[in-house]
């Protein structure tokens, strides 16, 4: 049977739909994007409840703080580029530093934007919301954990990034028996022999090595961590001192996220060979968003061999 497949920027503008119906606080703003972000689905069924900011998106953070402190709880929508790069002294001073209950929807993140190059593909968006403190940041792994991120980020009192993306991928979450919850990572394969810790469209490819892995004889501990901040830090501390080996994998630089917070909670509490697969200290490039998944080394394969050269 063929695997569904589904961009988690569609989730995204599904969800606020599902839950503009039943919350009349929930407002969105758009950059000027709302075709991209999927916000355009919520302008047509709640157009008194949409703001289109224009290409503004420090102004559009300003607005989402003041609509927060009249009672709304909105969600601020953009690419991860602009909410997270353009907008980061905003978010910074005027959400995180008065702790506003404000929901940053941020999508077309990672290299997986594809054709958009460079300028566009936001490696770096995770660690920048890292850094603000008591900012909530979730990277969902697929539709249904995208949708059950919205909507828990709507019951959350405080700030949070979601982070989406462009490319569909598959839907590994089974939505009748899925549970979401903020800072609780899922321990989705078990195995024993190394842990793999991953985020985002890496999960659908770990659970691919799993399966070449298995073959091999290895078998994985697979940890979906979708929440980056705050990490679930007892998931694999617990994985780790079994398997004596955890390598990360994330759609991302491996400079300040999923593998920088791993190494922060193994180097103090649980000393552990680590390796990271994720984009290296580099900028992608324009090009089809499997090559380049490919390219740029976090695809299945690549989680393979990390396995494998290390594994003794």
């Amino acid at each position: 049977m063929e695997t569904k497949t589904i961009a988690t920027r569609e989730s995204y503008g599904n969800a606020l739909v599902e839950l503009g119906k039943e919350h009349e606080d929930l407002v969105v703003l758009d950059a000027d994007l709302a075709g991209a972000t999927k916000t355009a689905a919520f302008k047509k069924a709640f157009p008194e409840r949409f703001i289109d900011c224009g290409i503004a998106e420090a102004n559009m953070a300003g607005i989402a703080a003041g609509l927060s402190t009249c009672g709304k709880v909105p969600f601020m929508s953009s690419f991860a580029m602009f909410a997270a790069g353009r907008a980061f002294e905003q978010v910074r001073n005027s959400i995180g530093y008065p702790h506003l209950n404000v929901k940053i929807g941020a999508t077309h993140a990672g290299i997986s934007v594809g054709e958009d190059g460079a300028t566009h593909q936001c490696n770096e968006d995770i660690a920048l919301m890292r850094q603000i403190p008591q900012m909530t940041v979730i990277v969902p792994s697929d539709d249904v954990e995208a949708k059950a991120a919205v909507k828990a980020a709507y019951e959350f009192k405080g700030p949070v990034y979601l982070r989406f993306g462009r490319l569909a991928v598959p839907v590994i979450n089974d939505e009748g028996s899925y549970h979401f919850e903020i800072g609780k990572g899922h321990l989705i394969r078990e195995g024993g022999d190394v842990t793999i810790v991953a985020t985002g469209l890496c999960v659908a490819e770990a659970l691919k090595a799993c399966e070449v892995l298995s073959s091999k004889g290895i078998n994985a501990d697979l940890i979906n961590i979708h929440t980056i901040k705050p990490i679930d830090e007892d998931i694999i501390i617990r994985s780790a001192k079994k398997t004596h080996l955890v390598v990360t994998a994330e759609e991302h630089s491996i400079i300040g996220g999923l593998g920088s917070a791993a190494a922060e909670v193994l180097s103090e509490k649980c000393p552990t060979r680590l390796v990271r697969v994720g984009i290296m200290d580099t900028y992608g490039e324009s090009g089809p968003a499997r090559e380049l998944i490919k390219k740029y080394g976090i695809d299945s394969d690549s989680i393979v061999k990390a396995v494998l050269d290390n594994h003794e």
